[in-house]
Parts: C-alpha cells; sequence; structure tokens
C-alpha cells in the first residue's frame, strides 16, 4: 500500500469535486496539475483506481466528473446461480443483481450500477451498467481433465461457472489436481471463462495441498522478498548498552509471560505489586517493535502490506520474519528486552488512579502457559506450585485483579459472548486426529483483562492530547436488526429497552444474563451477535460498543497487528517530544489508510482462518460417516438448518432431508415449519444427527435426522 499514491489520489478528488471544476480529460487534467512526463503512467493508474473506487467517474467522451449518485459503484458478489449482490460502501444493505442484469460482471468485479424501479415488499435490485474493474485474476480450483481440453471448477463457491482450459494451457495438469489458474477470458451469456494454468499445488488428496489452496485463494504471501530477509538479517540477537540508554530499568519488577504452550512471540508481559493502601500497580509490557522495524524500511512495508499474521490449522504466515518475531522482539525468558510499559495504579474497585506509559528495559522471570497458571490457580495443583513457588503470590493477587476489572467492565455493560471454540490437533501428514474445546479459564481471563486495561489506558491518553492515532472502534449496532431482535425475544418473556432506535450495550449484556442456562440461551446469544455490527481500525475516536467504553485501540500485539505497531511510533514520538507539526501533519496524511488496509486484512485473515478450519472438521468427519451425535441448530436458512455438534464441527440438514412432511422457513420467527404436521425447528433447540456425507475440499458436512428419531 503506497501512502504517496493514496495523497495523490486526495488530491484529484478534491479537484473534481470543487464546485469550479470543469470536466477534463487525462492529458487537460496532467497539464493542469503540472505532472511531468515521467509520472504520467502513474498518474493514469491513480485516475484509473479512483475510477473502479467510485470516487470519480469517465463520461463517454473521456472526462473526469464527479461521481453520480444514481449510479452508485460497489463490488459485485457473485452467486452460483448466477444472481449476485452489489455491496456499496455507505449502504447498509447489499443491491440484489438479477441474473439477467449481471452485465458480464465475474465475481468481485468492481461495477457500476443503476437502481431498478422498487418491487414491492422486495429487496432494493439494479443492474450492472458498466465493469470498472476485474477483480479477480487468478482462480484456485480442481482441474478436470476432458478428451481434447480441461476445465477448473473453482473453489469459490460464489464462481458458478466452470473455467475452460485448452490443452496446450494446461501445463500438464491431470484430473484432482488443484489448480491456480490465470483468467484470459471472463466469458459472457454463451460463452464460459477461459484461462490458463499457471501453478499446480498438487493432487486434492495430497497432504497439505487443502491448505494450500486456501493461502492462494485468499492470494496470502507466504515469504519473504530478499531486502526484507536482509533487513531481519542485520537485526542484532541481543540489546544493546546503547538501546537500554535513556529508557526505565524493570529487569528487577517480577514479571511473566502466560501464554498457550506452543505459541513462539510473545509480545507480552505482565508484572502486579499491591502497595500498603491496597492499590495494585499493574505493568502491561510489551515489545518494542518499532525499535526494529523502522519506518518506511523494507521490513515496514511488508507488514504494512500483510497487515496482520495469519493463523491457520497446520501453520502461522507471520507479519513480521520469525528472526524479528520469535527472537529480538520475543520476551522470551531470562534475557533483556526492549518494551513499551503502561504501568497502571487500580483501586479496589478496578478504577485506574494513575498510570504511566513509558520505554522500558525488561527482563521475564519465567515463561508461562493458560494451563499451568490454570493448575496453580483453580485446580491448586500441588507441584506445580512448588514449581513456581515464588510467583504464587503475585499470581493470585492477578486472579484477584482480574475479576476487580471484569465486575467493573460488566457494570458498565460490556457484553460478553462466550461461544464454544476448538483446536484442531493434526498428524504429522496433516490429516486431523482430534478437535478439542477451546476453554477460557482463569489464566486466558487474566491476561485478557489486563490487556484491555492497557488498551483503554492508552487510547485514553492518546485522544486527550489531540495528535493523529489508530483507534479500535465498534459501532452501534443497525437499529432495524435491534427492533427484529427486541420483538422476536418477547416470545420468551424478554425485552430489552431501546431509547429511540438505539440500545444500550447493558441492555444486551442484562438480556445475556438472564438467558444463561436456559433453553433458549444459544438461540438467542447468536440472534444477538448476528444483530452487531464488526469492530474496525479507524482514526476517529467513536468508541466500542461492545466493550462499552468510550476510548479503546490495539496497543498490546505490535509482533503480529500493524495497528499496533503503528501507534507505537507514534506513542514513542510523543514520549521523546518529537511529535512536531510536521510528523503530526505526516501521520494525519497516512493513518486512514493504515486504518483502512489493516481492517480489509483482518476481514482477510479471519475468512482464511475459518476456510481452513472447515476443511479441517469435515475431512475429520469424512472418517465418521453414518455415526450418531446430539447437536444444537446453529442456524436456519431457506435451504435448510445448520446443526453444531459438541466438538464445534457444523453441518446442513437440507429442507429436502428433513422427514416428514414439506418445511418452509418462517422469516419472522426464524424457525423451519411443516405445512401439515406442524412440527417446528427453532434456533438452539437440540436434535440427534446423522452424518451422511463430508467434503474437505469445499469444508462442508451433510446431516440427515434418522426417521425414528424424535425432536427435544
Amino acid at each position: 500500500m503506497d501512502i504517496q499514491f493514496e495523497k495523490r489520489k486526495s488530491l484529484i478528488c478534491e479537484l473534481v469535486a470543487d464546485d469550479m471544476y470543469v470536466p477534463m480529460k487525462e492529458k487537460e487534467m496532467a497539464a493542469f496539475m503540472q505532472v511531468s512526463g515521467q509520472e504520467r503512467e502513474d498518474f493514469r493508474k491513480i485516475l484509473q483506481t479512483l475510477v473502479s473506487e467510485g470516487k470519480i467517474q469517465l463520461t463517454r467522451q473521456g472526462r473526469y466528473v464527479k461521481p453520480d449518485v444514481n449510479k452508485p459503484v460497489g463490488t459485485f458478489i457473485g452467486h452460483a446461480k448466477g444472481f449476485g449482490f452489489v455491496e456499496v460502501e455507505g449502504f447498509e444493505e447489499d443491491f440484489y443483481i438479477p441474473e439477467d442484469k449481471t452485465g458480464g460482471a465475474f465475481h468481485m468485479d468492481r461495477v457500476q450500477i443503476e437502481c431498478l424501479p422498487a418491487g414491492k415488499g422486495k429487496r432494493r435490485e439494479a443492474s450492472v451498467v458498466r465493469i470498472l474493474e476485474r477483480g479477480m485474476k487468478q482462480v484456485v480450483g480442481t482441474y478436470e481433465q476432458s478428451s481434447s481440453f480441461g476445465f477448473v471448477i473453482p473453489d469459490n463457491v460464489k464462481i458458478g461457472r466452470d473455467i475452460f482450459v485448452p490443452a496446450e494451457r494446461s501445463k500438464g495438469a491431470v484430473t484432482g489436481h488443484k489448480v491456480v489458474v490465470e483468467l484470459t477470458s471472463y466469458g459472457d451469456e454463451a460463452h464460459k471463462p477461459e484461462g490458463r494454468v499457471v501453478e499446480i499445488l498438487g493432487h486434492m488428496n495430497d497432504p497439505g495441498v487443502d491448505i494450500m489452496t486456501v493461502i492462494r485463494s485468499y492470494n496470502l504471501p507466504l515469504e519473504f522478498g530478499e531486502k526484507v530477509m536482509n533487513q531481519a538479517a542485520r537485526v542484532p540477537e541481543t540489546v544493546s548498552e546503547a538501546d537500554r540508554a535513556g529508557r526505565i530499568d524493570l529487569r528487577d519488577l517480577q514479571m511473566v509471560t502466560i501464554d498457550g504452550e506452543d505459541a513462539k512471540d510473545l509480545d507480552d508481559a505482565v508484572s502486579l505489586y499491591r502497595d500498603g493502601k491496597g492499590l495494585f500497580h499493574l505493568g502491561v509490557h510489551i515489545a518494542d517493535v518499532a525499535n526494529y522495524v523502522q519506518e518506511n524500511s523494507a521490513l515496514d512495508w511488508e507488514a504494512l502490506e500483510r497487515g496482520t499474521s495469519v493463523y491457520l490449522v497446520d501453520r502461522v504466515i507471520p507479519m513480521l520474519p520469525h528472526r524479528l518475531s520469535n527472537g529480538i522482539c520475543s520476551l522470551n525468558q531470562g534475557v533483556d528486552r526492549l518494551t513499551l510499559s503502561c504501568m497502571m495504579t487500580i483501586d479496589e474497585k478496578g478504577e485506574v488512579k494513575d498510570y504511566q506509559i513509558a520505554e522500558t528495559v525488561i527482563r521475564v522471570d519465567r515463561r508461562m502457559s493458560y494451563t499451568s497458571v490454570k493448575r496453580i490457580l483453580e485446580e491448586r495443583d500441588e507441584e506445580e506450585r512448588k514449581e513456581y513457588e515464588s510467583l504464587v503470590p503475585m499470581l493470585e493477587q492477578m486472579k484477584e485483579l482480574a475479576a476487580v476489572l471484569r465486575k467493573r467492565r460488566h457494570r458498565r455493560g460490556s457484553i460478553d459472548f462466550d461461544f464454544a471454540e476448538s483446536k484442531i490437533i493434526l498428524d504429522e501428514n496433516g490429516h486431523p486426529v482430534e478437535i478439542k474445546p477451546y476453554e477460557r479459564n482463569v489464566a486466558t481471563k487474566i491476561i485478557e483483562d489486563f490487556m484491555l486495561a492497557a488498551n483503554e489506558t492508552v487510547a485514553q491518553h492518546f485522544f486527550w492530547l489531540e495528535v493523529p492515532f489508530v483507534y479500535r472502534t465498534h459501532e452501534k449496532p443497525d437499529p432495524d436488526k435491534i427492533r427484529k431482535l427486541s420483538t422476536f425475544i418477547r416470545n420468551f418473556g424478554y425485552h430489552i429497552k431501546l431509547t429511540g432506535d438505539e440500545v444500550h450495550p447493558k441492555e444486551l449484556q442484562k438480556l445475556l444474563d438472564l438467558i444463561e442456562d436456559t433453553k433458549e440461551e444459544t438461540m438467542i446469544s447468536r440472534l444477538t451477535l448476528r444483530s452487531m455490527k464488526q469492530a474496525k481500525y479507524t482514526v476517529e475516536c467513536t468508541g466500542h460498543f461492545g466493550l462499552a467504553c468510550q476510548y479503546y485501540c490495539h496497543f498490546t500485539s505490535p509482533i503480529r497487528r500493524y495497528p499496533d505497531l503503528q501507534i507505537h511510533r507514534i506513542i514513542k514520538e510523543q514520549l521523546r517530544g518529537k511529535l512536531t507539526e510536521e510528523r503530526i501533519s505526516h501521520y494525519m496524511d497516512k493513518l486512514s489508510e493504515v486504518a483502512k488496509h489493516a481492517s480489509q486484512m483482518e476481514r482477510r485473515a479471519a475468512e482464511a482462518e475459518r476456510e481452513t478450519d472447515k476443511r479441517k472438521k469435515a475431512e475429520y468427519m469424512e472418517g465418521r460417516i453414518d455415526e450418531v451425535y446430539e447437536g444444537v441448530i446453529s442456524g436456519i436458512t431457506q435451504w435448510g438448518l445448520y446443526v453444531e455438534l459438541p466438538n464445534t464441527v457444523e453441518g446442513l440438514i437440507h429442507v429436502s432431508m428433513l422427514p416428514g412432511d414439506y418445511f418452509y422457513y418462517d422469516e419472522s420467527t426464524y424457525e423451519m415449519v411443516g405445512r401439515e404436521s406442524g412440527i417446528v425447528y427453532k434456533l438452539g433447540q437440540r436434535v440427534t444427527v446423522q452424518v451422511k456425507a463430508a467434503d474437505r475440499m469445499t469444508g462442508t458436512v451433510d446431516f440427515v435426522i434418522p426417521e425414528e428419531m424424535n425432536i427435544e
């Protein structure tokens, strides 16, 4: 992501939006903006990008004008049945595109649409009037050989058509190979899309190929470039005396890291002691990655582009090379490390009475695991307590403070969803052998509570300094969704108080407390979650609805999240008195694009992680065909019931497979209803299911309800 490129885009947008602007062609605009001959190609790319983003439009006469509000620009999302949807920024609801109105658009294309007359009671419809930019250049899929040609069946079900591959462009692929195909034609009503095979990932049954197809599908970067690796190689392995100069020395302060057993990038350490007045002195010490990753270096550009580390089921794709993430930036036991510390004084009610944010040097006493801390604090395991005898008093105080902080958050209305998560255990060939529930315990909650406290404290501090910053924000829920939720829960005797069209997070928290351990808990929890918006990174501090707080940022994971690394630089400059007007201006120009890009990369990572989990879960269930399980209905759509098993595997019972009746989906009650029998399937309801089929390549599992089984 080129910041200078984004700055030039903004200048062109300002020009075109000016009331005095007269529509110009590219050549005229280049002359007006004094673009040199050497810069003309870059200038053309900027104009093309702005058109594809819908920020300016190109007339048939080749002049650039302000966008037509009646013809918005968005991203086309395909559907296997031929129709599609267009997502337009600023619109809550997508536009539905009928099959005969797609205008040849392919999944992920940037398109301009025109609204169609509103049908009664229907969602907004539109037609594609122009394809501005092709969104997909390559597709991952399964190769099928025919007599004189081949074709690729895309993994992405939203691409509803196979891709024709001439024999001479197959690269020797055979039936069953997973391949990357480069599109040479996007097809039309009479012709299939065409392409050429550019990479063979392996046979679909080969170990690791399923995950590699996901990596290629989401365009995740595996390798680091030569420049990046050369810079990483020059990073020192130990902290020098010069590095320690000017920092607060905390090496004698008792502190630990608490992480999963297999974690290697340890970017947060915690310390705690209590004074004679009963006040807690909590230290959250975060790896000073910014000391080793200089702004605008090759390492920095690569980290910015990646945005985040990606945690797939069989590997981690790191944001930074291992030499940094597992080496000098990792807060390993017994060695000096550079950190940014947020040291808070907290009273018995959980209120931060005082704090200091500082550059520090630390030395972690012990590297601890969640399991070990749980044994010490919950199970009171004698052997474990003896092993960590000197740390037990501090850990006991940590447990006490975490409970105080959680209680304070609960009082203000922080919403805590506690859905089951899982860890998939693979053998040496990458095949799943076990799916273990991942439990939140006393240790995970301690770290969660302490990181939240530091993130809030840092965000509040920099908000009041009124300097450019990157915040983590979570908008209020969509009023329509909240009204629907409110109407629905009345059927069960619950209600949430609305103020106008808005709801306070405390109301949703109260609801979750009320439904705990009831039959409808799972159903109402899921519906409440679906009514919420996604959190994102922004430069405006608009608050975090889910946490019920006004100030929040991501400060605690600079090894794996770029926004954290970005704000560390701002913090360090402010601490050193180097946040000049020039630097403030620099950050004001840069940060909105950093926040937007980081949010996009976060979504990409989350989708890839979900996809790999789905595939491994489906592979696990391939060996359990015909087995019977108890599950809970986790979702209902017009095509069937989704059922989640205790091991978190989710599968579909297609509506046509429901026994004894014809069923229809009642959207108003989220129920599947038998037309004649009156049998009703509800969210959260327990059902007995039998595994009918599973497909590791699509990540799908199909269930049926055995005829002899009754619903609860």
